[in-house]
């Protein structure tokens, strides 16, 4: 008998691991002079985010973001159904130091200043001292606020946008498994928004996992590997970007040069505009591009356009009648 061969296999797949799971969550208020009346802000939303993953909620204000949010991390009680949080029920005591969370209204001790605040979240989650020093210090530099700002002023004088930023800050003292970013863009300009964005995606570099709510649909579209909507309590979809917006896509092409009828055939909506050529390509573009050569037609741009995010989320509301342009 032979030695024993050994075939080449396929490298594995690293599995995905799940680090939120809900079945069927839902939760009910009672409103009114007689607790009579039933506000059902979530219905049966069943949703896994994976290790790792950059998971965006999107909804318009009142649709239940921020109670999902919530429920998940334990602050409100479902009504139904149930779920699972790093491997634990959701409200477990046992994961909150793997948790971060940056709620979309934050109160903070507006006496302390930035650098006292962060020192006595660092102490809640019993941080040695000669820890604290150096990381607060890295968390400023990732955020962007001075670290003589952060020692010399109270809370009470930062501005809004400063504000998020220590709230960023803090929800990241204790070097988070996973962070809840509640509307994180919120009451910044655009350079704090892209900071922000920034900061999002190093989280990630690092594998870890973030889950946040917006209604700033652009922000999401750049950012996040998947999505939900949030309509009414209801979640309408999940999926990456090509999964919802499809991967079916036109191209809107430029050039100079060629021939009219034959351009014609490609671009239906063939414009001309100082000699050069525009509109929507209507075919293969691999082809399209051997038509240009023989026609020795000079292309310029070729750029891709599919529906944008904000654009199916408006389409999402007004199937059910909660957007009209009318």
């Amino acid at each position: 008998m032979g030695p024993a061969v050994n075939f080449p296999t396929e490298p594995k797949i690293p599995e995905k691991l799940p680090v939120i799971e809900t079945t069927n969550l839902g939760k009910l208020y009672r409103t009114g002079f007689w607790m009579n009346r039933k506000i059902e802000s979530l219905k049966n939303c069943n949703l896994t985010v994976y290790r790792g993953e950059t998971f965006g909620l999107l909804g318009q204000n009142g649709a239940g973001k921020t109670t999902l949010l919530k429920t998940l991390l334990g602050i409100v009680r479902p009504t139904s159904g149930a779920g699972i949080l790093l491997g634990q029920p959701i409200g477990d005591r046992s994961i909150k130091e793997k948790i971060g969370y940056l709620p979309e209204n934050p109160y903070f001790y507006d006496y302390l200043t930035g650098w006292e605040f962060l020192e006595f979240v660092a102490g809640l989650f019993e941080i040695s001292k000669s820890i604290q020093k150096q990381r607060i210090s890295d968390l400023l530099d990732l955020v962007g606020l001075s670290k003589s700002t952060a020692i010399k002023k109270q809370l009470r004088q930062y501005s809004k946008g400063m504000l998020q930023r220590v709230g960023m800050a803090q929800a990241l003292i204790n070097d988070p498994e996973l962070v809840f970013l509640d509307e994180p863009m919120s009451g910044l300009d655009p350079m704090g928004r892209y900071q922000i964005r920034e900061i999002i995606v190093s989280l990630k570099e690092q594998g870890k996992t973030i889950f946040f709510n917006s209604h700033v649909l652009s922000d999401v579209e750049k950012i996040c590997d998947r999505i939900a909507i949030l309509v009414e309590g209801e979640l309408i979809c999940i999926g990456t970007l090509d999964e919802i917006l499809g991967t079916h896509n036109t191209y809107y092409v430029k050039g100079k040069s060629g021939n009219f009828q034959v351009l014609k055939q490609w671009i239906p909506d063939l414009e001309f505009d100082n000699n050069f050529w525009h509109g929507h390509l209507q075919g293969d573009p691999q082809e399209f591009l051997v038509s240009l050569g023989l026609m020795k037609a000079r292309l310029i741009t070729m750029n891709i356009e599919r529906v944008s995010l904000e654009e199916y989320f408006m389409e999402q509301l007004r199937e059910r009648g909660i957007f009209s342009t009318n």
